[in-house]
């Protein structure tokens, strides 16, 4: 747990391995007063968090988890690796299998949806919602939660919403599953800013003083 907003952002990495242990309401409670706080746009709020608690959602969260993990197979020509594999992407595949198979058992899944607002791109309306996102997220690591994104409820979409009750108009953005991690937090591996910044030009990159 860290109060330091610097080392928060540095070491919020994806993590899909959670302990058993169930995750306090204060807790979940802290993370979406943090996602209220986030801006969208005309400060429109467009955004609704269902905490996802019954066995019938849960059951159709993880298949849908399993579904997506076999069409990544299928696309990518992967599985999950061998347990003794070491490197990078074993650890990280092996993570996301892991992931895929516990769905919706994760101690928190949470649904963001999200109203569109009449005239805004999709790429528009994204930003009226992943701002809350990120904020859910960044209110879990400071509190010492593990979290990921997925697009599980692309699988599962129709269920979810016959089950939720979701407005016909409404849409998923994405869910997040989150608990209390497996390993320890570390910092992010990220590309470095003179790569993805740049002054003036788009071919004249960003150069510290």
């Amino acid at each position: 747990m860290t109060d330091d907003l610097w080392t928060v952002m540095r070491t919020a990495s994806a993590v899909r391995c959670y302990r058993g242990e169930p995750v306090d309401d204060a807790v979940i409670e802290k993370c979406l007063h943090a996602a209220t706080w986030a801006p969208s746009g005309g400060n429109q709020q467009p955004w609704r968090f269902v905490v996802v608690r019954s066995a019938e959602l849960r059951a159709v969260i993880s298949a849908a988890a399993r579904q997506t993990w076999q069409a990544m197979t299928d696309f990518y020509g992967f599985d999950a690796p061998p347990a003794d594999a070491t490197d990078a992407k074993a650890r990280v595949l092996r993570a996301m299998y892991e992931h895929m198979h516990v769905g919706g058992d994760a101690p928190v899944c949470v649904l963001f949806c999200v109203e569109p607002q009449p005239g805004a791109s999709d790429l528009q309306q994204g930003g009226s919602i992943f701002p809350a996102v990120q904020n859910f997220l960044l209110a879990a690591r400071a509190q010492g939660l593990g979290a990921a994104i997925t697009l599980w409820q692309d699988a599962c979409d129709s269920e979810l919403r016959e089950l939720v009750g979701i407005p016909p108009h409404w849409r998923i953005a994405t869910l997040i599953t989150a608990g209390w991690p497996v390993g320890q937090h570390h910092p992010v591996r990220r590309k470095p800013v003179a790569e993805v910044a740049a002054i003036d030009s788009w071919t004249n990159p960003w150069r510290t003083s």
